[in-house]
């Protein structure tokens, strides 16, 4: 998989994981993370996800990043929103209030880049990737994150050999061992979603949750 899929699907408009509504496990446990109210909240692989709104409505200041201009340029016009546009090292800056998106590269930010990220949201990044880029993604974006940073973290789970991800099945043997020991894992839910995801039942999958992880980075 590589840059090209991503800036397809967007093309094709292929954005099954898009949700029109901010993630309702997101409303529901991020109190739990105890991120503070002003702080910035790093979202990966953010897409035009209406979650980066919630947040910033509850106090936050936003920074996504996204590798699709056409996803980044959605978002500010569905919302109607005029960002300033300026270029730096890691791509493309738009920023609108409290919001910033990138549009680059999310392997291509550094320490500098995330010095401010107080907390991280992962919806959709972690899932998004194969084994092989998961475990770069936690060993290089996650180690940049500041000691003491917080998050939430929402993965599904299902017979891997049932689907071809993306969305990719990670369990949570997998959050622990990737995550373990620079990062204290809770796992604050499991639901099964099946009945609600039609495409995966199309698609022959017999089984389906989603789990959220609060994350607290170990200093």
């Amino acid at each position: 998989m590589d840059a090209e899929f991503w800036h397809q699907r967007w093309r094709d408009n292929e954005i099954g994981f898009h949700q029109g509504e901010p993630a309702p496990l997101l409303q529901k446990h991020w109190p739990a993370v105890a991120a503070p109210a002003s702080s910035r909240v790093f979202v990966p692989l953010a897409g035009k996800s209406v979650d980066m709104l919630w947040l910033a409505s509850q106090g936050h200041r936003v920074l996504g990043v996204e590798l699709s201009p056409l996803a980044v340029e959605q978002f500010f016009s569905e919302h109607a929103l005029e960002p300033e546009v300026v270029e730096s090292r890691y791509g493309t800056h738009y920023r609108a209030g409290d919001i910033e998106l990138i549009c680059g590269d999310v392997f291509a930010l550094d320490e500098i880049a995330l010095a401010d990220c107080a907390a991280v949201y992962d919806r959709a990044a972690l899932v998004a990737l194969p084994a092989e880029l998961r475990q770069r993604y936690v060993d290089e974006i996650y180690a940049r994150l500041p000691t003491a940073c917080c998050g939430l973290l929402i993965t599904l789970e299902y017979p891997a050999h049932e689907k071809e991800g993306p969305p990719f099945t990670v369990t949570e043997a997998e959050v622990r061992e990737r995550y373990t020991p620079h990062w204290a894992i809770d796992l604050l839910e499991r639901r099964d979603i099946l009945a609600t995801e039609p495409r995966f039942i199309d698609q022959g999958v017999s089984a389906l949750d989603t789990c959220v992880y609060r994350l607290q980075r170990n200093g």
